[in-house]
This record gives C-alpha cells, structure tokens and sequence, in this order.
C-alpha cells in the first residue's frame, strides 16, 4: 500500500510539473509591457448571437493592456457602421450581397474580409408550465415551429405539438411568439431554415405580412393582430420569455443565452426522425455539413452554405447550426490606422486560439484547425498587423482546445448519439434541456425502457447528462469514418473511425478523481509547492533571458503574447 501511494504521488508531482511547465511557457511571454504599450483601442459591433463570446474575449485580453469597445447592435446594425466607417470592425452571422425581399445589402467601398469566429445554435427558448411544474423537456418539430412562428399555431394543445410530446399533457394556453425587432442574423438563419424546410409555411405567412419576393429576411415581420412580441436583440428575446408573467412566451435566441438565464430550450426534430438540442458536440457534428467558400480569391471567402446541414441524416445533428463571422478591414480607409491593425490583429489571434477555450461552457462550439488557419490568412490582410505568417508559428503556440496532436479535431468522432427516448415515437425523455436543471415528469405510457425517467440535465453542459453524454456505454466501430454508436444506448466509441475529421467543437471533459483521502491530498499539495519552488524560478529567469536576448519584447500581435 505503501509503495503504491508514493508511486501515484510521483505520478501526480509529474502531471504537476508538467502542467506548471505549460502555464508557465503560455503566461510569462504575455506579461511584456513592450506589447501593451503598442496597443490602441479599438471598436467593433454587431450581431448580438455571438456576444456572449466577445464580451468573454474583451474582458480577457483587457488583462493585456488591450481596450477593445464591442457595441451588441444586431448584425444588420454592425455590417452598416462598418461599411460607414463608424467601427473598425464588424461581426455578423450573414455576409453582404444577400437579398432581402427587395433590398440588396451592398459591400461597403472599404476593404474587408471575413472571418469566422464562432460556431453555435439558434435555439428557442420557452417558458412553459403544467400546473406549477416548469416544462424542461419540450420537444418541436420543424412543422409545429414554424407553424408557431407564422401564426397557425396558437397553443400549447395545439394536436402537432402534442404529437412531438407523447410523454406531456400541455395546457391550453396561448402561445406567445418572440421575435427580433432589429435586423439580426439570427432571424436570417432562421427564416433561412424556414424556407428550406418549410417553404410552405414561410411562402404563406410572407403573403399574409406582404413581403414581395418572400425570401429569408433579417428583419422578422410580425403579424398584425397576433399575439407575437418585437424584442430588441438575443437578450432582449431572452430577458421578455424569462419574465415570471411571461408564461407560454418562446423565442430565438443563441443558445448561451437560454444557458445564462437558466431556461430550457426546445428540442429539435432532425431529418434522422431524433430531436437533438445544440451542444457543442452536436454542432460540431451538424458543421460537418456546412459548404464553406474556400476560393480565396471570393469575396465571400470562408462564408458558409448551410442547406446541406438541413438534411443531414446523422441522428446528433441539431439543424439551426452556424458559424457567426468578424468582418475585418484590409485597407487604411477611415478609421482605421496601422496602429488600430496591430491591435485588431493581436485580438483576432487571441480569439483564434485560447479564446475558444471557454466557448463550450458558454454555450458555443469552437472552431476547427482549418477554419483556425484560415482565420489568419484574414489577419495577415489587416493594414499594420504582426500575426505569424507560417502556419508552424500560428498554430505552435495557439493553445486552441480543439487541436490534436496530429492537428485536427476528433470531437465528432466522439459524439455520442442521442437516447432511445429522444427519438420520435410514443417514448420521451424526461431529461432537462438549455439551462434548466429539474427534470420534467412523463406519462408513465411514454417512459420507455429506462430512458424517460432520469432527472439530470439533458445538454452537454452536466457531467451527469444521461444517454446522449455518458461516457460509460461504448458502441462498435463501422470502419467508415462513422464512429461506432448506438441509438438505442447513447454510447458511442471512436474506435472504428476511418480518420479525424476537421470539425468545430470544444473538448471538455471533467478530470478523473484523484480520490478523497487527506494523505493523498496533503500530498497533492505538497507537489505543487514543490513545483512552484523548484520550477517556477527558473522558467522566469529563462523568460527573461529570452527577452533580453531578443531585444524586442516578444513579438505583440501573435498568439504567443497573448496566450
């Protein structure tokens, strides 16, 4: 007993020492005053569905004397001040060029180019009750969403709904549509879903709202003498369906949202017959799809095509997936100065790599390797800045969570599939979804074969999630590049995989025990004084040795300053 504890002791000072080794090289080089001295502030705005990560990413770099402004405007908003010089840069879920009924939003006269800088879900946020119990575990089909969304639903015992929802007995009670007042993104990729869906739906309700061509729009319209509610951007959408009086309200928002106010999202019925909610597995998986433009001589360059994503027959797929993109500037048009580049170009790479780290427990999914080195061949087109130009440097020191060893990401190869219950038919899961945590209880008929009646959270966002996220039930391979899963246990092995696959997604998975005993942890402690006395020293020195031996500080504006 005794030999075995000393042996897991030097095996935990090792992982210890290892792990101190590798904060140390990523944080001592991003402490160089030479590279908060050359930054500039700088100012962006735009889309309100990836903004949960941006205000992350500008808290986080502002530890490296970095000011970055980011105005949460709506991405029709955010391409207009950046096409008017108001902004250095934009951020928007839709490119320019896309026609909305009659108008055609025009590339600005400045340079620009894209880049994508998260990826995620629309979801729809709902609030729900029977009685006094909370809903957590709706299910919609795209049918019944969008029949609610155009007005032909109007409630919750509506017989579709009840179709998708064998183990609920809703109430009747109105529903309240929530939609985006502003020009946003997320209401273009959702009309966009609607009318590849659910032409039908989305071609009647632009008769009845008069829009003449009825394409995808940016700016929903609301049906007059409708229940349906005008909200200004995702947190507009979310704090009015949060409000305690708001009781059968549901709209759509970016899924960090719904996790931030502790409501529950919809799930959604996927052309594989499973309704899925968007983890950042799933959307990894559902991306797999996505057609990127990867003709750099476009100027739509790294925008995506998401039809195909529609119609994907994987049972993990959540449809509504999508990347949001940064619009940046590759000329000197006002405002913008070398010195407003050099930042710019510092806080994309940042982004790139170790701002993607806490995406998934926002509720986004991060970006793979080759969308990461794409990424910055847009950076490098920014006037004044000094990202690395070798795919080596990029990518050596990025500290992206998605990289393998070999250099891609293997999250969807991981992915486990949903639980029998989430599968149409008579049986549904109990399980909450988004950020709700309490189950709902089912119909014992629609329980299933122990599947419909757990009671821990749903997503991918509880390590205790069932089925679809336990890592305790493996499959067997199939050897062609479809990892072995199986429906009806949710367990999924990577074994039989043909080859990674370059996907977006986050890999987060929590640490094994180390087990409770006080000598363990005295122990455990002890290690990490003893490193911290040993090895900290001596990496400092290096660092600065380094430094003075440069000359220089460090080159600001790579990732390898802002770790």
């Amino acid at each position: 007993m005794r030999s075995r504890t000393r042996m897991r002791m030097f095996s935990l000072a090792g992982s210890v020492a290892a792990a101190a080794a590798a904060v140390a090289t990523s944080i001592f080089p991003a402490a160089e005053p030479a590279s908060a001295a050359g930054y500039v502030a700088i100012n962006g705005a735009g889309s309100t569905w990836s903004a949960n990560a941006i205000d992350d990413w500008v808290t986080n770099v502002a530890q490296y004397g970095m000011t970055v402004n980011y105005a949460p405007v709506g991405s029709t908003s955010g391409r207009q001040e950046f096409a008017n010089g108001t902004v250095d840069w934009g951020a928007s879920e839709i490119p320019y060029g896309v026609k909305d009924g009659n108008n055609l939003d025009p590339a600005p006269s400045r340079g620009y180019a894209y880049m994508p800088d998260t990826a995620g879900g629309t979801v729809f946020m709902y609030n729900l009750k029977i009685g006094n119990t909370r809903v957590t575990n709706l299910r919609l089909s795209g049918a019944a969403i969008a029949g609610i969304f155009t007005g032909t639903i109007t409630n919750w015992d509506n017989s579709l709904i009840a179709q998708d929802n064998p183990g609920l007995t809703l109430p009747n009670l109105q529903i309240v549509p929530v939609v985006r007042s502003d020009g946003s993104g997320a209401t273009a990729e959702f009309t966009q879903w609607m009318l590849a869906t659910q032409p039908t739906d989305w071609i009647n309700y632009c008769a009845k709202v008069g829009r003449s061509p009825c394409t995808q729009t940016s700016a929903y319209p609301v049906l007059p003498n409708s229940a349906m509610i005008g909200q200004s951007g995702d947190l507009g959408v979310s704090g009015y369906v949060s409000q305690a009086q708001a009781d059968g309200a549901i709209g759509y928002v970016e899924y960090s949202y719904a996790l931030e106010t502790g409501f529950p999202v919809a799930l959604v019925l996927n052309a594989a017959g499973y309704y899925t909610e968007p983890t950042a597995e799933n959307v990894a998986v559902s991306l797999l799809k996505a057609q990127i433009n990867m003709d750099k001589g476009s100027p739509d360059y790294l925008t995506q095509n998401l039809s195909n994503v529609y119609s994907d027959p994987d049972p993990r797929t959540y449809e509504l997936s999508s990347y949001s993109y940064m619009i940046l500037p590759t000329d000197l048009s006002s405002p913008m100065t070398t010195a407003k580049g050099f930042t710019l170009g510092a806080f994309g790479a940042y982004l790139l790599c170790q701002g993607q780290v806490p995406l998934d427990a926002l509720g986004y999914s991060s970006l793979p390797i080759n969308l990461v080195e794409a990424g910055f061949q847009q950076l490098q087109q920014i006037p004044g800045n000094q990202v690395p130009n070798t795919t080596t440097a990029q990518i050596q020191n990025c500290h992206n969570p998605t990289f393998s060893s070999n250099g891609t990401n293997t999250l969807a190869d991981e992915d486990p599939f949903p639980p029998a219950c989430d599968k149409k038919g008579p049986t549904q899961c109990s399980a909450a979804t988004g950020g709700a945590t309490t189950s709902t209880p089912v119909k014992p008929s629609a329980r299933g074969s122990g599947n419909g009646g757990s009671s821990t959270s749903h997503g991918a966002h509880s390590s205790a999630s069932p089925g679809a996220h336990s890592s305790a039930t493996t499959g067997t391979g199939t050897g062609n590049g479809t990892p072995g899963c199986s429906p009806d246990s949710g367990g999924c092995s990577s074994s039989g995989a043909a080859g990674p696959q370059t996907v977006p997604g986050v890999p987060v998975s929590s640490p094994a025990s180390l087990g409770s005993a006080l000598p363990l942890a005295v122990m455990a402690l002890a290690a990490v004084l003893l490193v911290g006395l040993v090895l900290v020293p001596p990496l400092i020195a290096q660092a600065n040795r380094r430094r003075r031996q440069r000359g220089d500080g460090g080159l600001p504006g790579s990732p390898g300053a802002l770790p």
